[in-house]
């Protein structure tokens, strides 16, 4: 068995269609890395100095009063991690920064879509769009011809006649091809080493290795699948014909019909109607019969109780303060409510979209890479999360200090000094560990297995049923 796999290189190496094509796609994966690299660090350095530019603006705030630098705000900038440059997933479409302030939870902002003047149905050339899209084809044009081949020119009939067997003939075949996607793989894993090893840890790593795992079991259920074709069909044009119209499918039909089934099954909110909704709960209570007055008439009599005074000047602190932080609390809560339930139909999206790959592995597979590299919803949503439980810490901070700083209620002028707004700690965005994700991605996986159980037991069977004839 190894001396047919070491002679179906040679046959590679040979076969000038091949060589060319296999230097096409060694030259096209270097350039693509390389390239996506160079782009991703200058991403990634022109954040590095928006962040300290507008923290250095913050740590230069003059004295100033609290609840206008709360208005003043900060901004949160979504990471970008060296993965990013082999799969850029939904951050080109979601943005990367964020705006924190009072009173308002913004939306991200300014993603590379909105500031293009074309953007390709595929995205941008990264590597794993010729993961996905091109060496599948070139290892299907690979495969789909290898058996008919062997027992056209009667070779296969050699091979049998020597002592090997059909099945040990055909996983050999299978190895050899599989061979050329892994090297291809390898090398780009090689190139993000060569270029990034300064920012390489074990968690960098351990995406890598998963990423690679996942494309080269897609690969090898395409490869059996072909394989399998060309021996039921004992026709190379009917099964690299089939096979072209599964693939098809998977990658272009298949993704957007289950889209638009899920859009259908679970709607999103209207945008207008989701922030009309959210304001008017905001200003009518979440109940609706607890509006923004009432509660601050509430709120005062509270506090004079707490205080045990009549009038609020009478207060040894800032009243403006304290009301203040009660909206911020309560719009927290009307963002737990609306976004908590959007996040839910979210999420309840990806899990049918992950049941999908269980009949279509293209779609494990690209949820899988997207997983890997750290660019999917999951951790898209993980940032959001970290962003706004730092901004809701941040503004309080800034009403803390307005209502009990030394300010006294009625104080407009009253300013909180340059130490102060120093004091405040920077926003810093932990990155989940892959491992702790790892329940999300479990449907994916499977889906993947499944499919290459499938494609396995069907090369078995049609090879102990195939012939030398």
């Amino acid at each position: 068995m190894i001396h047919i796999f070491v002679n179906e290189w040679r046959g590679f190496i040979r076969n000038r269609v091949i060589r060319y094509l296999s230097l096409f796609f060694l030259f096209s994966l270097f350039s693509v890395s390389w390239l996506g690299i160079v782009q991703n660090n200058k991403q990634m350095d022109a954040q590095k100095h928006a962040h300290e530019h507008i923290r250095a603006q913050w740590d230069a705030m003059e004295p100033s009063n609290p609840h206008r630098a709360a208005h003043f705000g900060s901004y949160a900038f979504k990471p970008i991690s060296i993965l990013n440059s082999i799969d850029e997933g939904i951050n080109a479409v979601t943005g990367n920064v964020l705006r924190l302030e009072g009173h308002t939870q913004n939306e991200i902002v300014y993603s590379e879509a909105s500031q293009s003047l074309s953007m390709s149905k595929f995205g941008k050339v990264k590597p794993s769009l010729l993961f996905q899209f091109l060496i599948p084809l070139f290892l299907i044009f690979l495969s789909f011809n290898t058996y008919i081949s062997e027992r056209e020119s009667s070779r296969l009939r050699l091979l049998v006649i020597q002592g090997a067997t059909i099945p040990r003939v055909i996983f050999a075949k299978v190895m050899s091809i599989w061979s050329i996607g892994c090297v291809l793989l390898l090398l780009t894993t090689c190139v993000q080493l060569m270029f990034n090893y300064q920012n390489l840890d074990r968690e960098i790593l351990s995406r890598l290795f998963l990423l690679i795992s996942c494309y080269g079991l897609y690969y090898l259920v395409l490869i059996n699948l072909t394989i399998s074709l060309s021996l039921w069909f004992k026709n190379a044009t009917a099964s690299l014909s089939v096979m072209t119209v599964i693939w098809v499918s998977w990658t272009i039909f298949l993704p957007k019909i289950t889209g638009n089934a899920v859009e259908q099954l679970i709607p999103l909110p209207n945008r207008i109607e989701f922030q009309a909704s959210m304001t008017a709960d905001r200003e009518k209570g979440l109940d609706g019969h607890n509006p923004s007055d009432e509660r601050k008439k509430k709120l005062e009599e509270e506090t004079l109780k707490k205080y045990n005074v009549e009038e609020l000047t009478d207060l040894p602190i800032n009243f403006a303060g304290i009301v203040m932080q009660a909206d911020e609390e309560y719009g927290n809560k009307v963002w737990d409510k609306h976004f908590g339930a959007l996040y839910q139909q979210l999420g309840r999206q990806k899990n049918i979209i992950q049941y999908g790959g269980l009949i279509n592995p293209f779609s494990a597979t690209h949820s899988l890479s997207m997983g890997t590299a750290g660019t999917d919803m999951f951790h898209h949503l993980e940032f959001l999360r970290q962003a706004e439980r730092y901004r809701r810490v941040f503004i309080k901070t800034l009403n803390d200090e307005y209502a009990f700083g030394g300010a006294k209620t009625g104080e407009r002028g009253w300013k909180a000094d340059t130490e102060f707004f120093q004091s405040v700690k920077d926003f810093t965005y932990q990155q989940p560990k892959i491992s702790n994700l790892a329940s999300k991605y479990i449907l994916d996986f499977l889906a993947l297995l499944f499919w290459f159980a499938v494609s396995s037991l069907s090369l078995h069977i049609s090879s102990k049923k195939a012939s030398v004839l």
